[in-house]
C-alpha cells in the first residue's frame, strides 16, 4: 500500500487528548484501555495474549510488522488486543520462515490499527497521566461522536474478563503417562506456559474460568496451577474460593500474574489498579531469597498491596521489582504455595525466570514423597 493513499486516523484519549496517525488499510473504529509495551521484540506474541484483552496496544519500538508473522509464535487462538497504535508499520517484511505480513494478519482478524502516530509523545503522555480509555478511528471528521461512543466504554477497574478469553471447556494437554498431572485453571493462560510444563514432565487438564474446585480435584492431580490473564482479579470471587480449597488441600499451587493476584486475595491480601501498569521484556526483578537479579518479562496493570502483604504472618515476599518496589512474588511459610506478578515462561522475553517452573515440578514431586 502507498503511503499516500492512506487515509487520516486518530487516537481519542479520556481526558479529550487527540493525537493523529494514518489508517494502516483496515478502517474503522476500536475501544479500549490504553497501554504500552517497551519491547524490541515479539509483538505476534504480544498481540495474542489473552492478558491484554479489552487493551489498545501502543508500541514503543519504532518498527512493527518488520519480520512479518509465524503461525507458530502465538499464545493463544488469535489476536486478543482490541487495536493497534504504532510508529512504522511495516507493509513488507524479511524473514526466512515468515508465514505472511503483519496487515494481512490484522484483516483476517478485523483489527484496527493506526501508525505515523508520534508514539514517544504518547507514551510519554500514559506515563506522566496513567492508563486510561481510549478509542482509535478513521473516522476524524466525527470526534463529538467518538466521545460519547468512549464515554460508554468501562474501566478497567472492577471490569472482569476472565471469561471473555478463558476456554470453555476442559481439555487436556501432554503425555497421559506422564508421572506428574496438574490442574489447570485458565483464567487467560498463555501456551508456552503449558509448554513449560508438558517439557517438564507434566500431563495438564486446564479448566475454564468459573470451574469449582471439586472439579479439578476430580482429576487427582499432583498440583495445581492458576493462570495469567486479564481484568481485575477482584470480581474472580470463584478463583478465589478455589485457591482458598487448594490452599487447604496442602497440595502444591503455583500462579502467574492474575493467578498471583487471585492467590494474594485468597490470602486476604488486597488488589489495586497501577497509574499505567508493567508491560516489557526488560523489568528488573529482586528474588530476595537468593539475592539474584532477573531480567523479566511484565504485562499487569494490577498488583498487591506490599504493606499487607509484610504484615500477612502466612506470606512471604519473594520478589519484588526493582524499578518501583512493587511486590513481584510471595510465597506461603507453611503451604507449598508460590506465585509471581512475572512471566517465567517469557514469550517473548528473557528465559531468567524459567527456574519457577523447575521449582514448582519439585514441589510436586516432595509432595508426592511424603504421601508414599
Amino acid at each position: 500500500m502507498k503511503y499516500q493513499t492512506r487515509k487520516r486516523a486518530l487516537v481519542l484519549l479520556a481526558d479529550g487528548t487527540i493525537f493523529y496517525g494514518k489508517s494502516v488499510g483496515i478502517e474503522g473504529t476500536s475501544t479500549g484501555e490504553i497501554c504500552f509495551n517497551t519491547g524490541m521484540t515479539g509483538y505476534q506474541e504480544i498481540f495474542t495474549d489473552p492478558s491484554y484483552f479489552g487493551q489498545i496496544m501502543v508500541t514503543a519500538n519504532a518498527h512493527i510488522g518488520n519480520y512479518g508473522i509465524n503461525d507458530k509464535e502465538v499464545e493463544s487462538d488469535g489476536i486478543k488486543i482490541s487495536g493497534l497504535i504504532c510508529r512504522n508499520f511495516s507493509f513488507t517484511h524479511s524473514r526466512v520462515d515468515s508465514n505472511g505480513n503483519l496487515k494481512d494478519w490484522f484483516e483476517k482478524h478485523n483489527i484496527v490499527a493506526i501508525s505515523d502516530v508520534d508514539t514517544r509523545a504518547l507514551v510519554a503522555y500514559i506515563r506522566d497521566n496513567g492508563a486510561m480509555n481510549a478509542i482509535i478511528s478513521t473516522e476524524i471528521g466525527n470526534i463529538e461522536g467518538l466521545k460519547k461512543q468512549l464515554a460508554n466504554v468501562p474501566t478497567m477497574e472492577g471490569l472482569e474478563l476472565a471469561s471473555k478469553v478463558s476456554t470453555k471447556k476442559a481439555y487436556y494437554i501432554g503425555d497421559e503417562n506422564a508421572p506428574i498431572k496438574i490442574a489447570a485453571l485458565d483464567i487467560g493462560i498463555k501456551k508456552n506456559i503449558l509448554r513449560n510444563l508438558t517439557s517438564r514432565g507434566a500431563y495438564i487438564k486446564v479448566f475454564p474460568f468459573n470451574s469449582k474446585f471439586a472439579e479439578l480435584a476430580a482429576f487427582n492431580p499432583d498440583g495445581y496451577f492458576i493462570s495469567n490473564g486479564p481484568g481485575d482479579p477482584e470480581p474472580l470471587i470463584d478463583a478465589q474460593e478455589v485457591a482458598k480449597e487448594i490452599i487447604k488441600s496442602n497440595v502444591p499451587l503455583f500462579g502467574i500474574c492474575l493467578g498471583h493476584q487471585v492467590i494474594a486475595l485468597a490470602n486476604g491480601i488486597s488488589t489495586y489498579k497501577m497509574h499505567n501498569g508493567h508491560r516489557g521484556i526488560n523489568h528488573p526483578v529482586k528474588n530476595l531469597l537468593t539475592g539474584k537479579g532477573e531480567i523479566t518479562s511484565q504485562n499487569h496493570g494490577f498488583a498487591i498491596n506490599k504493606e499487607e502483604t509484610e504484615n500477612n504472618k502466612d506470606v512471604e515476599i519473594t520478589h519484588v521489582h526493582l524499578n518501583d518496589h512493587t511486590v513481584a512474588g510471595i510465597r506461603l511459610k507453611n503451604k507449598p504455595v508460590f506465585s509471581v506478578q512475572y512471566h517465567p515462561e517469557a514469550s517473548p522475553g528473557p528465559h531468567d525466570s524459567e527456574y519457577l517452573f523447575d521449582q514448582f515440578i519439585e514441589n510436586i514431586k516432595e509432595a508426592k514423597k511424603s504421601r508414599v
